[in-house]
């Protein structure tokens, strides 16, 4: 592909004005890389209270009546539910539009394969966003075990403990779309929200070569599955092991202006360990980095850990990547399918009973 970086502000059309939008659109609010033109979604209310952030953009019901209408887009902020992805793309790419998509890709690879032979064939650019890689306590995170402060990394645990009390307003809209992606077995824990975590393992430390996965379940009724406990491990080509465990505490309060997950990471060198204490809700009150070296414990209490600034940080890098064409993507469409293959590899380890399996061999 030849990318020809953009003079002037990018046209973008938002796909999707659901709950997740209010994160997304901070990129776009008093960015001068970008113009929103259009705003597309199936009802009729939700396009009328988001045009108040946008009163020049057009409104559409579906992308393809606004592909049909003549105004010139650049670019599709992507925001559907995951079961639409992969028609979804190929199509805008194939109206000459770039897309930043939002996490997970799609369900299996043959979709992921459409959408990344659809860019390649139309010039265009695939870009699943990834706003944990723009969430500063974990870029600073990053930074720390680059240094080499703590010495040379020994392995590094993630935990997540999922609530059921606190955080905002969820449409059922949004659930009814999770309780189909649970009946294909793409469970909200592990698949959608687990995306966030297998993709900073793969930014931290590298291609996986083994993973190992017991996948639990525990049941709401009504078709509401929840794919917990469970306890994945993996080994990085480099020989760094990593491990994840998800708890469910659906009685526990969790305070958050967002969705109510404990969410940790911990690394653990020769001569210290750093840690990130939360993310998306306010679990641990202490400094949202912390790093213990040489018997010195040191907090970082001024990181800007505002969940929501890791949305405004990633769509920013996107509109200034077209203008520019510099630097990573994060991700890019392949290296969102070698998060897929994370994912589907831990699926097939506990299908198997916690047997070894290489994402590298899922086809």
């Amino acid at each position: 592909m030849s990318f020809i970086p953009y003079d002037r502000p990018v046209r973008v059309a938002i796909i999707g004005l659901g709950r997740i939008y209010d994160l997304n659109v901070r990129a776009y609010l008093g960015n001068p890389d970008a113009e929103v033109v259009a705003l597309v979604d199936p009802s009729q209310e939700r396009r009328a209270q988001r045009q108040a952030d946008w009163p020049g953009a057009a409104t559409f019901e579906s992308a393809a009546q606004l592909a049909a209408s003549g105004i010139a887009v650049d670019a599709a902020e992507v925001l559907l539910p995951i079961p639409l992805h992969a028609d979804a793309v190929v199509e805008m790419l194939g109206w000459g539009w770039h897309v930043n998509l939002q996490k997970p890709m799609c369900n299996d690879l043959a979709d992921a394969q459409r959408m990344l032979d659809a860019a390649k064939a139309s010039g265009r650019v695939l870009r699943v966003m990834e706003n944990y890689l723009f969430y500063e306590p974990l870029r600073r995170l990053k930074a720390v075990v680059e240094s080499g402060e703590i010495g040379e990394v020994a392995g590094y645990h993630m935990r997540m403990v999922g609530t059921g009390n606190g955080g905002w307003e969820v449409p059922w809209s949004s659930f009814e779309w999770q309780i189909e992606q649970m009946r294909r077995g793409r469970g909200i824990l592990v698949f959608d929200d687990g995306w966030h975590k297998l993709s900073t393992a793969l930014w931290l430390f590298g291609p996986v070569r083994e993973v190992r996965a017991w996948i639990g379940t525990t049941s709401f009724g009504h078709g509401i599955d929840l794919d917990a406990p469970t306890v994945i491990a993996w080994e990085h080509d480099g020989g760094v092991r990593g491990s994840w465990d998800i708890t469910l505490a659906p009685d526990m309060y969790l305070r958050s202006d967002y969705y109510t997950n404990d969410e940790r990471w911990e690394v653990t060198g020769t001569r210290g360990f750093a840690r990130v204490n939360r993310c998306t809700a306010r679990g641990i009150q202490e400094p949202s980095l912390e790093v213990y070296a040489d018997g010195v414990m040191r907090g970082y209490h001024a990181l800007d850990d505002d969940w929501a600034s890791s949305f405004r940080d990633s769509g920013r890098h996107w509109t200034g990547w077209l203008r520019s064409g510099a630097g990573p993507l994060l991700w890019s469409g392949q290296e969102a399918a070698d998060v897929l293959r994370f994912a589907l590899a831990a699926y097939a380890s506990s299908a198997s009973g916690g047997a070894g399996v290489s994402p590298r061999e899922i086809l």
